[in-house]
C-alpha cells in the first residue's frame, strides 16, 4: 500500500500499547490499521525498563503494519500530562532576507529565540503553541509566511515536561527500530481531536480514564489551561477486585471485563458468576452488585479527587461539561456513576472508526489526527523543537523572570466564573467505602 499521507499514532500506556495508522485522502482521515499489545516496562505511565517497553512497542507495531499492509518506520508519540508545566514565551527577530518577505526560516528563528530562555534546566519542551505572530506591530496574525516586514514577534505557550521522561520514551522508540517524528502532549492532542468547536471554545473538562492513571484536563479558548494527574486508574480497580475476591490478577481483569459495572445502582444482585479463589478447590459465587460496589469504591476516590481539584479553580460548571474517555471508561454505566459526583453534564467519547470502537484507542487516534492536521507553520515549529533536542541544546539559562513559580502559576490560576455544582453524593459513597473496608475486617 502507498505510504503517502500516512501518520502513525503511538500510545505507550501503563497497561497496553496502542498503535493507530491513519491515511489522509483529501480532507478525509481513514484508519487503515491498528495494533494492541500488553505493556511491559512501565509503571504509572513512566518507562522503567526501556528494553521491555521497546519489545512491547514492536509487538503492537507489527500487528498494525500487518493489518495495514505497509511498513511503519516513523511514529508520533504521545506524552502524558505528568508533571507538566505551562509557560508563556515570547520571541523577536529581524527579517534577514533583502526583500523582507517572511520565510519559514524566520518562523524557525523566532521559535528558537522564544525557547532560548525561561525553561527549567531539568525540563524539555513537548509542545510550543504560537498564540499569535506580530509583524511590525500588527498583531493577531496566525501565519506570517510570505508577509512583508522587518520585525517578527511571536507570543506562545510552551508545554514542558521532565527531560528524563522524554529521553526514555525516545530511547524505547529507537530501540523498537522506529524513528520519532514528534512528541505530542496527550490532553492537548485529545482535546483538539475529540472535542467539537464549541466544547474547545467555551470550556470542557476532559477526563482520560487510563489503566495506570487518570488525567483531568481543561480545554478552554482552544488551549490546554489546566491538568491534574491522579496516579490511580483501571489497574487499581483490577487489583481491588483481585484482593477482595481472593483471585489472581488475570482472573480479576477478566471478571471486570465480563461482569463489571461502574454503577452499583444499575446492577441486579441475583446475577451471579463463578470465581476461582486462590487456595480453594471449588469456585465461589459472587453477584454483580457486590462486584460493582468494589469497583465503585475506587472510582469514587478518583472522581472525588478530580472534583476537589476542579472545585478549587471554579471549573465544575464549564459549558462543555465533562467528557470521559480512556480504557477504564469502557465499564458499563460509567457515565451514570460519574454523574453522581460530577453532575449531569457528562458524556462518553468512543472513536467511531471501524476496529477502534473502544475508548482505549482515543489517545493513539488523537495523536495521529493531531499531527496530520498541523499546518506548515506548526510543522516548522515542531521541527524546531525536535532539532533543539537532537543538538542537545538542553542547557538553557533559567531567567529570573521565568522561574518555577511563574510556570506553576500559569498552570493553576485558571478561573471560570460559573456556579459551583453540588457536592458529591457523600452518603452513597461512604456506604460503599465502609462495606469494602468491612471485608478486610471479617474473620
Amino acid at each position: 500500500m502507498n505510504n503517502s499521507g500516512v501518520t502513525v499514532g503511538l500510545d505507550i500506556g501503563t497497561t497496553s500499547i496502542k498503535v493507530v495508522i491513519t491515511q489522509m485522502a483529501g480532507n478525509q482521515f481513514n484508519v487503515i490499521g491498528a495494533g494492541n499489545a500488553p505493556s511491559r516496562g512501565l509503571r504509572r505511565g513512566v518507562i522503567v525498563d526501556i528494553d521491555a517497553t521497546a519489545n512491547a512497542i514492536r509487538e503492537a507495531i507489527n500487528q498494525a503494519q500487518e493489518k495495514a499492509n505497509i511498513q511503519i518506520n516513523e511514529v508520533v508519540a504521545g506524552i502524558p500530562a505528568n508533571q507538566i508545566k505551562i509557560i508563556d514565551v515570547d520571541g523577536l527577530v529581524s527579517i534577514a532576507n533583502q526583500n523582507k518577505r517572511i520565510t519559514y526560516q524566520d518562523v524557525q528563528n523566532v521559535a528558537t529565540q522564544a525557547l532560548s530562555r525561561g525553561l527549567p534546566a531539568d525540563q524539555d519542551v513537548i509542545e510550543l503553541v504560537a498564540e499569535e505572530f506580530i509583524v511590525d506591530g500588527f498583531d493577531g496574525i496566525k501565519d506570517p509566511h510570505e508577509m512583508i516586514g522587518v520585525r517578527l514577534e511571536m507570543h506562545g505557550i510552551a508545554y514542558v515536561g521532565p527531560e528524563k521522561v522524554l529521553d526514555n520514551t525516545r530511547m524505547a522508540i529507537q530501540k523498537a527500530g522506529l524513528t520519532l517524528r514528534e512528541f505530542v502532549l496527550a490532553p492537548l492532542a485529545m482535546g483538539s481531536v475529540i472535542l467539537n468547536d464549541g466544547q474547545q471554545d467555551f470550556g470542557t473538562v476532559l477526563i482520560d480514564l487510563g489503566g495506570g492513571q487518570t488525567s483531568t484536563s481543561i480545554i478552554h479558548d482552544r488551549k490546554l489551561k489546566f491538568t491534574f494527574v491522579d496516579i490511580e486508574g483501571g489497574d487499581n480497580v483490577t487489583r481491588d477486585i483481585s484482593t477482595v475476591l481472593g483471585t489472581s490478577y488475570i482472573n480479576a481483569e477478566k471478571i471486570k471485563r465480563d461482569y463489571g459495572y461502574a454503577d452499583p445502582k444499575q446492577t441486579i444482585s441475583a446475577h451471579e458468576f463463578p470465581v476461582e479463589v486462590i487456595g480453594e478447590d471449588v469456585t465461589k459465587q459472587f453477584d454483580e452488585q457486590y462486584l460493582s460496589e468494589i469497583i465503585a469504591a475506587r472510582l469514587e476516590q478518583m472522581y472525588t479527587r478530580s472534583f476537589e481539584q476542579l472545585k478549587q479553580i471554579g471549573a465544575l460548571n464549564l459549558p462543555g461539561g465533562f467528557v470521559l474517555t480512556g480504557g477504564n471508561a469502557a465499564l458499563p454505566k460509567m457515565v451514570d456513576f460519574a454523574k453522581r459526583v460530577l453532575g449531569d453534564n457528562v458524556r462518553l467519547f468512543v472513536p467511531d472508526q471501524i476496529g477502534l470502537r473502544h475508548p482505549s484507542y482515543s489517545r493513539a487516534l488523537s495523536y495521529a489526527i493531531f499531527a496530520s492536521r498541523e499546518t506548515m507553520t506548526q510543522q516548522v515549529i515542531k521541527q524546531t523543537i525536535m532539532q533543539r533536542r537532537e543538538l542537545g541544546q538542553q542547557d538553557v539559562v533559567l531567567a529570573n523572570d521565568f522561574g518555577e513559580d511563574v510556570a506553576q502559576q500559569s498552570l493553576e490560576t485558571f478561573q471560570y466564573d460559573g456556579e459551583i455544582v453540588n457536592e458529591p453524593e457523600q452518603s452513597f459513597f461512604n456506604k460503599i467505602r465502609q462495606k469494602i473496608s468491612n471485608l478486610f475486617n471479617e474473620e
